[in-house]
């Protein structure tokens, strides 16, 4: 095993009733990487994270720790804390207490116990709060407390279940950094899961999309973005138009009734693929030559960017730009080789488009 491989999740199978929740997971987890799983309810994601917690032992497959088997061991003998978006703090205990806890169950002596407590004080920015009452505290402020007291025991490897979910946007966002800041400094292992692409895009060294009960990609943020496998993790990972496409040959592909130049290769002559653009690679402007020409129908002011939905011959396409256009115009949509993505033919890309858009378009209304 890859010694940089802390923990290597081998074949796990879950099953609740009759119902597979886990569908034989394969996954390397590196020391002091910050890793996110990332997909929708129901994924998968919270069971294999309670796996590696020793909350639940899998129907079938192995966890290793270190290159130890660990599936019997009780969550208390693994080296791992786990954060969950309930703090589930002690009301009856001020901020210091919270976070001395732990090391109050193991016995330590009073000067350890406050030269550790102090030193997680600072790091999460709660230096003079350690005589307050925890139902005192903000949202932002009791989960900085639930990590400080996982965090004081050193374990080797943090879990976070969702933390920032009871967030106001701006706090978690301000949140998202201060985790990454805590890993950093820390440098070891912080396995986050969340639904929220943002977050996992924002924070990771890796991101793991998974998809009933499955892993899809396995990336860096950029790859993710960039270049995913399929349908789903390119819907999944921003917005995307996705439509139908033939590959002639190497970097040779037709689509909306166009042959275009991209940077893909290997899918073989005269291949059926599907067709990823990001709304924000799209140029657009009069029509011509080389452009996939359509009616703009509508268009949206996002704040910092306008969002327009183009129909191309009863394709819709959408445009994230700074420059708006005229409802009813007819225009031209222009793109380079690198704005066009390449993938493996799937028969669900039309209704995931159409979803999308229409999906928005209520949430306008």
């Amino acid at each position: 095993m890859d010694k940089s491989v802390i923990v290597k999740l081998e074949n796990l199978v879950v099953k609740y009733d009759d119902e597979m929740i886990l569908k034989g997971i394969n996954l390397d987890i590196h020391d002091k990487e910050f890793i996110t799983l990332l997909g929708p309810s129901g994924c998968g994601k919270t069971t294999t994270l309670r796996i590696i917690a020793g909350f639940i032992e899998p129907n079938e497959g192995n966890v290793y720790f270190d290159g130890k088997l660990i599936n019997k061991v009780p969550p208390y003998k693994r080296q791992v804390n786990t954060v969950f978006q309930k703090y589930a703090l002690f009301q009856h205990l001020n901020v210091y207490e919270n976070i001395a806890f732990g090391l109050r169950l193991q016995k330590t002596p009073d000067n350890e116990v406050h030269k550790r407590v102090m030193e997680m004080l600072e790091m999460v920015n709660l230096k003079n709060y350690g005589a307050k009452r925890v139902d005192y505290l903000s949202g932002g402020q009791q989960q900085r407390v639930a990590i400080a007291r996982a965090l004081i025991n050193h374990p080797r490897m943090l879990l976070l279940d969702e933390p920032l979910g009871a967030l106001d946007l701006q706090l978690r966002k301000e949140m998202q950094i201060e985790l990454k800041k805590i890993q950093q400094q820390l440098g070891i292992t912080f396995i986050y899961v969340t639904h929220d692409q943002e977050e996992a895009l924002t924070m990771s060294d890796r991101i793991v999309v998974m998809n009933g009960g499955v892993i899809d990609q396995i990336g860096t943020p950029q790859d993710i973005y960039n270049e995913p496998v399929n349908a789903f993790v390119a819907k999944f990972i921003g917005e995307s138009n996705i439509v139908s496409g033939l590959m002639h040959d190497d970097f040779d592909v037709e689509f909306a009734g166009n042959r275009f130049v991209c940077v893909d290769k290997g899918f073989g002559k005269m291949t059926p693929v599907d067709v990823v653009i990001r709304p924000e690679d799209i140029k657009f402007g009069p029509p011509g030559e080389n452009t996939i020409d359509g009616t703009v129908e509508t268009v949206t002011f996002k704040g910092v960017h306008y969002e327009i939905i183009v129909d191309c011959f009863g394709t819709k396409w959408k445009i994230h730009s700074t420059k708006s256009a005229e409802p009813g115009a007819f225009i031209g949509m222009s793109l380079t080789p690198e704005d066009i993505h390449i993938m493996n033919k799937t028969s669900h890309n039309k209704v995931i488009l159409d979803t999308q858009i229409e999906d928005e378009g209520k949430a306008n209304e």
